[in-house]
């Protein structure tokens, strides 16, 4: 079955990095179109970026520029690395997979939608402070 996996969370400062990896298992990984998406308390899931089947990138407005979705098809593992952060990027994040080879729609920040995606991991935590 799939599995996917999150690493990489931790507490930073503002303009700290971080790198966030998804070690993913159980399906056809090239074929799939995978995303990272983040939920902030009392907050709705909101898509960060995505990247589909054919390497199309996608990104929400708010972190094009300071966030670079990537992965290795060899490993089976997505990357999210993460610079510039701000307090504002506080949140759970979570890896998900889709078997539809691209997302269909787009959520109102511009990033992939997350009714896109079917298979979700356990998240890690990110957390930023000024």
């Amino acid at each position: 079955q799939v599995q996917l996996a999150e690493s990489g969370g931790g507490s930073v400062q503002s303009g700290g990095s971080l790198r966030l990896s998804c070690a993913a298992s159980g399906f056809s990984y090239s074929s799939y179109c995978m995303g990272w998406f983040r939920q902030a308390p009392g907050k709705g899931r909101e898509g960060v970026a995505g990247i589909d089947s054919g390497g199309s990138r996608r990104y929400a407005d708010s972190v094009k520029g300071r966030f670079t979705i990537s992965h290795d098809n060899a490993k089976k593992t997505l990357y999210l690395q993460m610079n510039s952060l701000k307090p504002e990027d506080t949140a759970m994040y979570y890896c998900a997979a889709s078997d539809g080879g691209s997302w269909y729609a787009l959520d109102s920040g511009g990033g992939p939608h997350p009714a896109s995606f079917g298979y979700w991991g356990q998240g890690t935590q990110v957390t930023v402070s000024s």
